[in-house]
């Protein structure tokens, strides 16, 4: 008898798929990594730096792709500016003890971010308060804004510059998408910053 998990298990796997070649057939979608990809490269050339905010499997996507910047993704290179907010846990819990969780981010942008950095809020349903504050934040000091979403989530669009949004509802399909487009993002930084080296 087949086990029935083998079926739940091809399922998701479908889902996956079907995702990302719906993200990767839509013009809107491919153009939002290209944009995005040459606001960071235009940032870090000009000695800006790149935050990255986010919440749960987000926040998780946001240090992910600092590290891909700061580390390497494909290239031995020299390290890029990229920070996630959501790693140093007294600032976190002070902030959100002293002022409310939705400020967690948003003071560490005010703190951190300068005119012509690059601030990424990660939020699947473009709701996240803390996110949107941020954003709102990021835009007043003069950074890019940019939103990385689902298909409901056009609450950040009025405080982004650029939006990169998953055509999908389904939180675990947008990440994963999220994260492949991130992907994407860093190759095409690499490949703008570092043409000489070998990948």
């Amino acid at each position: 008898m087949a086990d029935p998990r083998e079926d739940a298990v091809t399922a998701h796997f479908r889902r996956s798929r079907d995702a990302i070649e719906r993200a990767a057939g839509e013009r809107e979608f491919v153009a939002a990594v290209l944009a995005i990809a040459d606001r960071m490269t235009r940032s870090l050339k000009d000695g800006g730096k790149i935050l990255f905010a986010g919440n749960g499997g987000s926040a998780a996507d946001a240090q992910h792709i600092a590290a891909e910047l700061v580390g390497r993704f494909t290239t031995d290179r020299a390290p890029l500016a990229a920070i996630a907010l959501t790693t140093d846990t007294s600032i976190l819990t002070a902030v959100g003890n002293d002022y409310g969780f939705d400020r967690v981010f948003e003071r560490q942008v005010r703190a951190l971010g300068r005119k012509g950095d690059v601030f990424v809020g990660i939020s699947t349903s473009g709701r996240s308060p803390n996110i949107l504050a941020a954003l709102k934040a990021a835009r007043e000091l003069g950074a890019v804004t940019v939103g990385f979403t689902g298909q409901k989530g056009a609450d950040m669009r009025s405080v982004c510059d650029l939006t990169l949004v998953v055509p999908s509802d389904e939180t675990a399909l947008i990440q994963q998408v999220h994260i492949t487009a991130a992907h994407a993002i860093c190759g095409l930084v690499e490949r703008e910053l570092f043409p000489a080296l070998k990948r």
